[in-house]
């Protein structure tokens, strides 16, 4: 070899290890989850020509998610911050003449309702409140905002407590419970409170009580256009804490406080929105039936409540997030179908069009179908979207119009340059009974089909939601981490219609969906590029019961990832906040009258068949599906001498990857899990 070629050759060399060093350089890293942001809750001004959306970004000195208000004009300009400093700031409103903006704000140190003036910029604090204000609405004439705020409920005594000698000090008293529900996830035991509507002049002061009594009444609240009722929703029955899936549309009258019941059905109505001329008002229904999945129905009924009448018609989705057309006798509505969320007109006699498609972006962690629109002045239409490469940004569209403008590019600064994992779809039939199952894979960054790559299944929570082939924190890092990562979309999930959903009535988990499950990672397998070696399993709620329940019916995973599983239904039920609905709704009935039923279903049943080293991860305050249930399963798998480890998040509850730095440690637990099995 020359001097000349030895030369070349090592300059190409080290041409080619710089090329290589800024790939693996550019790929998403843990770190980068402190800086990703997403767009969500778009207002459209009442003239169209402008949007506030609030901007959620991650502080990394804070370890929490920051959400801030800020503007940009419905062609995509002058984009800017309107409320944007370390305190939190929330749910944007518009008043009905566009020159003011209600919101609410940590500002003052709790969270209050604020109202900013556009013309100027002045702010002014308008309440201070015990308790969190929520669902704040404008009056149409401006001069009042309405909300909701939990309030106190009557304390009973069981036994008086006996007096301390003077400078004793004695433990904490007891405390009695005789309430249900008296627990909920993220606030853990709760004294009893009950959600009342209040109303403050549009220069604030006191707020006025306008509805009484130990029932929860909730929103949104929609005024009528003369700025003298408001409805909500409210179970108002005296047996209300065991029934659910039951709720009304009310009525209430700001003056007098009177109530007025709008329906009557057996079922859910809600989200209840007044026509233009005040004379019809569109809501949503569920009808009540012990089934764990039901579409929400359009209907439309007059002011009083008569003549109610469904729109929806044969449409075979699950509804929501209604508002009237500004300019036409329509009303809009979002709607999930096959992964992909869409917003569709209805006119008084049924489903007119479909307007919009590809709401998402609003769940950075996993890949759940998400995103949400508002409709404003002219019929402008502001939703948020994201793709499988970033985040929700917001879009702007005008009525009548196909042309969508792209307002923001909120993670072009961080995600334009890094190389990330593409995102493929697959269809394939399920062994079961040939099902058609839709499912998406990622390939790592750099990925080369003449390799062959460890893969993950990762499977989604609910079971009724959905995922799709959005951006995905979590599944990224994965990816980066040179695995090729499947999930699905079983039997059970959400957007494919009822009785898709259905198909796990009573059978959740069950060989059923497991057969979902493996039938996609054959399909994944049979494109050539898998390691059938190296196999990995993981999710997280009912994708945690998933990932249990299938290492007790195969031993193809070298090593399974299970967050904050249900291990035992049987003690799950008994233990957790959701366990009157979910006993209704998902079962034949309690334990004690079907306890076979409940341990059939229990991947605890299966225990003694595991041989799958299994990470366990659940939150210490987790109350949707207590900390319990993942140590009754630790304890057995250790018993039986499997290999098994446990991840306890402290004082989280169920979502364990709520702050950035816990999503990072939930992703390095469970890949650090998986390399110790990983087979050369």
């Amino acid at each position: 070899m020359t001097n000349f070629t030895r030369v070349f050759t090592m300059f190409v060399s080290t041409i080619l290890t710089i090329q290589i060093s800024a790939a693996e350089n550019t790929l998403f890293t843990p770190e980068d989850v402190f800086d990703l942001e997403y767009a969500s809750d778009p207002r459209v001004s009442p003239d169209g020509r402008s949007v506030v959306y609030v901007r959620r970004s991650n502080d990394i000195m804070t370890d929490k998610t920051r959400s801030s208000l800020w503007q940009v004009d419905a062609q995509g300009n002058n984009h800017r911050p309107l409320v944007s400093d370390t305190n939190n700031h929330s749910s944007p409103r518009w008043s009905a003449d566009g020159t003011r903006l209600a919101y609410i704000s940590s500002a003052s140190g709790s969270t209050q309702v604020h109202v900013r003036w556009l013309d100027t910029g002045q702010t002014a604090l308008l309440t201070n409140l015990r308790n969190s204000p929520k669902h704040i609405s404008w009056s149409p004439d401006g001069r009042r905002i309405a909300f909701t705020m939990s309030v106190k409920g009557k304390t009973r005594i069981l036994a008086k407590a006996r007096k301390k000698p003077k400078g004793a000090s004695w433990a904490e008293p007891v405390k009695v419970i005789e309430t249900i529900p008296y627990q909920f996830d993220g606030n853990g035991i709760v004294e009893p409170e009950y959600e009342q509507i209040f109303v403050i002049p549009e220069e604030g002061g006191t707020p006025r009580q306008i509805t009484n009594g130990e029932f929860n009444h909730r929103g949104p609240l929609e005024w009528d256009r003369n700025s003298r009722n408001i409805l909500f929703s409210s179970n108002r029955h005296q047996n209300w804490p065991l029934e659910s899936g039951e709720r009304d549309i009310f009525s209430v009258n700001v003056k007098s406080r009177n109530l007025s019941q709008l329906t009557n059905s057996e079922g859910a109505e809600f989200n209840p929105r007044f026509s233009k001329d005040n004379n019809h008002i569109a809501y949503l229904a569920v009808p009540k039936k012990p089934v764990a999945y039901q579409n929400t129905q359009l209907k439309l009924m007059k002011r009083d409540g008569s003549e109610s009448r469904l729109l929806s018609g044969s449409l075979d989705a699950s509804l929501s997030n209604l508002f009237w057309s500004r300019t036409q006798n329509m009303i809009y509505a979002q709607f999930d179908q096959r992964a992909v969320r869409k917003i569709a007109t209805f006119d008084l006699k049924g489903l007119k069009k479909i307007v919009v498609e590809g709401l998402s972006g609003t769940s950075l962690g996993r890949p759940y179908l998400s995103g949400t629109y508002h409709l404003g002045g002219n019929d402008t239409i502001a939703f948020t979207s994201g793709k499988h490469d970033s985040p929700a940004d917001i879009v702007v569209m005008k009525k009548d119009s196909d042309k969508q403008v792209l307002a923001t590019q909120l993670n072009t600064d961080l995600l334009a340059d890094k190389n990330l994992a593409s995102v493929h779809n697959i269809t394939y039939a399920s062994s079961f009974d040939g099902e058609e199952i839709q499912g998406w894979y990622l390939l790592p960054p750099n990925f080369d089909p003449e390799k062959k790559y460890p893969l993950i299944l990762e499977i989604h929570g609910g079971p009724h939601l959905a995922y799709g082939p959005y951006f995905s924190a979590e599944l990224q890092l994965m990816a980066a981490a040179g695995y090729v990562v499947f999930y699905d979309n079983h039997r059970g999930s959400s957007s494919y219609g009822e009785r898709f959903a259905l198909l796990l009535q009573y059978k959740y988990s069950s060989k059923e969906d497991f057969a979902d499950h493996m039938s996609g990672v054959d399909a994944v397998i049979s494109k050539g590029f898998v390691d059938e070696d190296n196999l990995f399993i993981a999710g997280g709620s009912a994708g945690g019961i998933a990932t249990a329940y299938a290492i007790g019916l195969t031993d193809r995973f070298n090593a399974a990832a299970a967050a904050k599983p249900v291990i035992n239904w049987i003690s799950k039920t008994l233990t957790a906040d959701s366990s009157v609905g979910q006993i209704y709704h998902q079962f034949p009935g309690p334990p004690w009258e079907h306890f076979q039923h409940y341990w059939e279903r229990s991947p605890l049943s299966l225990v003694g068949q595991v041989t799958t080293p299994t990470l366990l991860l659940t939150g210490e305050a987790d109350r949707r599906t207590p900390i319990s249930e993942t140590e009754q399963f630790y304890q057995a798998l250790k018993l039986r001498k499997i290999d098994a480890a446990m991840v306890r998040v402290p004082d989280s509850p169920h979502g364990i990857a709520g702050r950035p730095s816990r999503l990072i440690a939930k992703v390095d637990n469970i890949l650090a899990w998986f390399e110790r099995y990983r087979k050369d």
